[in-house]
């Protein structure tokens, strides 16, 4: 009993933190910015770590979801960049982002869980989890989580086309296990 507990607590570990793994890199067209990811150009490290310096493109900033959802709908449309709500959605009765009450996630389901690798996706994200001091309740729009300043920078300046409110939010991003 006492060989099972270790291999038991080594396996739910394991299988416990499968939301990190970066997602899938997508074919895109001239308008959108490819993330370098040269690892004489990353900006990433950290002494901890279990974060990372990541660079948050945000469109645009609301308290009110439903705005935030249009103006992600139409930068769709204007954009190639694809959404990935991660299977969240807009619980009305918890006034919240969420995953589904069945989420195959134990932990998180019925719960926000945050966006936290790099991509060029669009996805509506509480800003509180990439800006200290922030209202809770306020969300952003994000259309890119870079690894360089640059990269972030180079897709602010086409998103500007677009988004007149649009930023670059250098941010510390905890990437470690959330379980």
């Amino acid at each position: 009993m006492k060989t099972i507990l270790p291999l038991i607590a080594a396996l739910l570990l394991i299988t416990g933190c499968k939301r990190n793994t970066p997602p899938e890199p997508t074919e895109t067209a001239d308008t959108t910015v490819v993330t370098d990811t040269t690892a004489s150009e990353t900006e990433t490290t950290n002494a901890n770590g279990d974060y990372e310096t990541y660079y948050v493109v945000v469109a645009d900033t609301a308290q009110d979801y439903y705005t935030l959802h249009g103006q992600m709908l139409q930068l769709h449309a204007s954009l190639p960049a694809t959404i990935d709500t991660m299977g969240r959605y807009y619980n009305k009765a918890k006034n919240k982002i969420v995953l589904p009450n069945d989420d195959e996630d134990d932990i998180y389901a019925g719960d926000y869980y945050p966006r936290r690798d790099p991509g060029s996706t669009l996805s509506l994200e509480y800003l509180s989890m990439y800006k200290d001091n922030t209202d809770t309740t306020t969300i952003a729009l994000v259309t890119g989580i870079f690894e360089t300043k640059k990269s972030a920078d180079s897709a602010n300046a086409i998103l500007r086309k677009f988004s007149k409110n649009s930023f670059v939010l250098k941010s510390e991003i905890y990437v470690g296990c959330m379980h």
